[in-house]
Formats: structure tokens, C-alpha cells, sequence
């Protein structure tokens, strides 16, 4: 065939474009982003290893009041602490959390809005499918002309990455508040905004912490890929071990990402479970 779509070259404008366009929000999100970045990580590797790990041990005991947890949490940031990938981690850690505070930011708000209204249902459902399926390599290009290399394009792909079940789950969570109540609160003579706040987001609060620790899982899953544009931490531990054909360091990257996942994981179970009761 001789004429071809020329998708590529008009994605190619249209990134060009936006970044022509909006420099300026790209390098507040810079600022602020990388500031809130490095204060966090710096705070975080204030404190000494030992202090960190009986700090978050304690932390877990007194948030699930589960021993074994709490001891298992324990073991694992010591074994992290052994390896001597404790700063990697730390830095792996800050990058999800500042990742998962944005995605979640955006995604509830996006997730109530598509419930509440039909037409951004209709406009957002589409790209969420669009944002789930696509290969997440695909999501370090647009963040390299927008923020060049460095963690600060690795947040920006991380939370277009793990974004989408946190706004699919809070518009499910709503959208699935029996009707008989909806309508037992509309007799009663309650707003939209009353049946929102006061009904349909506590009910909805288990769907909606289903979908923030699927957000984690999603941004803990992304550390590796983003370490090919400069994230470092465990993922950036993991690629140079890739590039040097070191299988021992990487598996050891690997398994503290594993140790980082499951005790997130665990945590935020037991507080879908709190939030559920």
C-alpha cells in the first residue's frame, strides 16, 4: 500500500506541541514533584536502618495488632538491610508513595465524576481502556520530552500507569450503592452532594481501598521499567544487573521489591478489611 496513516507522525505533533504549550506546567509539576520527592527521601534515610525497621514494625503491630505480621515486616526490612540495598529501597519507597499520593489524587476525583455524571463516564471509560492495555514501555516516551531523564519522568509514568483502578473502582464502588437506599435518601430530601458524602462513599470505601492497593501494586510493578529513564532504587539495582549479566544482584533487587509489595500489600488488606467492618 503506498499511502500510509500517518499516526506516528501526527502523535509525534501532538506531543511536540503540548510541550511547546505547556512548559510551564511541565516544570511546576517538576518542582513540585522533585521537591516533595527529595524531602521525603531525605527524611526517610535520616533516620538509621534500625530505627526505620523497629519504627515500621511497630507501626504495622499497632495498625493490624498482628505480632506475626509485624515480626514478618521486620525480618524482611532486615534482610533488605543485610543485602545492602537499604538507601535503593528507600529511594524505591519514596518514588511510590509520592506516585501512588498523585494517582490516588487524581484518580478518586476522576472515579466519582465518571460516576456521577454520564457523559465523563462516556469520556473517560474509553481512555481508561485505552490506559490499561497499553504496553507500559509506552508510557516512558512522553515523559522523557516532557521532563527529560530522572525520577521526576518516572513519577509522571508511574502515575499514568497505575492511575486506572483507582478510578474504574471508585466509579464501581458508587455506581453499585443499592438503589432502594439512593432512593430512601432522596425522599428523605438529601442533595446530590449529601447522598455522595454521606452515603455512597462509605459504602463504597471497601471498592475504593481495593483500588488504591491495586494502584501501589501497579506503581511498586513499575520501579523496574522506570529505571530504564533514571529512577534508580531497587529497580535501578535490577537493570544494572541486567546490563551486566550480574543474575545474583538481580534476583536480590528482585526480591526486595517482592518483600516492599507484600508488606504494602498486607498493610493495606487489613485496612480494607477495618474499613469494610
Amino acid at each position: 500500500m503506498s499511502w500510509r496513516v500517518p499516526l506516528g507522525t501526527g502523535i509525534e505533533a501532538l506531543l511536540d506541541w503540548f510541550s511547546t504549550h505547556f512548559a510551564f506546567a511541565t516544570k511546576a509539576f517538576s518542582v513540585v514533584a522533585g521537591q516533595g520527592l527529595s524531602l521525603l527521601e531525605g527524611g526517610l534515610l535520616w533516620l538509621p536502618p534500625w530505627a526505620f525497621l523497629t519504627l515500621a514494625a511497630a507501626g504495622i503491630w499497632r495498625l493490624t495488632r498482628r505480632p506475626r505480621l509485624a515480626l514478618a515486616a521486620a525480618a524482611g526490612l532486615g534482610l533488605i538491610w543485610n543485602l545492602g540495598l537499604w538507601t535503593a529501597m528507600v529511594s524505591t519507597l519514596a518514588l511510590v508513595s509520592v506516585a501512588t499520593c498523585l494517582a490516588i489524587g487524581l484518580g478518586i476525583p476522576l472515579g466519582i465524576a465518571a460516576a456521577m455524571s454520564r457523559a465523563a463516564n462516556k469520556t473517560i471509560m474509553p481512555v481508561l481502556d485505552m490506559m490499561q492495555t497499553m504496553p507500559a514501555f509506552v508510557y516512558l516516551i512522553p515523559a522523557i520530552p516532557f521532563f527529560g531523564l530522572g525520577k521526576v519522568a518516572a513519577i509522571f509514568s508511574t502515575v499514568i500507569f497505575s492511575m486506572p483502578p483507582a478510578i474504574r473502582l471508585t466509579c464501581l464502588g458508587i455506581t453499585q450503592t443499592p438503589r432502594e437506599l439512593v432512593e430512601c435518601a432522596e425522599a428523605f430530601g438529601s442533595s446530590r452532594w449529601q447522598k455522595l458524602i454521606k452515603l455512597q462513599l462509605p459504602l463504597a470505601a471497601p471498592t475504593i481501598m481495593a483500588g488504591v492497593n491495586q494502584t501501589v501494586m501497579l506503581a511498586l510493578s513499575m520501579v523496574v521499567i522506570a529505571a530504564m529513564i533514571g529512577a534508580k532504587g531497587l529497580g535501578g539495582e535490577v537493570w544494572k544487573a541486567i546490563q551486566r549479566l550480574e543474575m545474583g544482584n538481580g534476583f536480590e533487587a528482585g526480591i526486595c521489591i517482592v518483600v516492599v509489595a507484600v508488606i504494602l500489600d498486607r498493610i493495606l488488606q487489613h485496612v480494607g478489611r477495618r474499613t469494610q467492618a
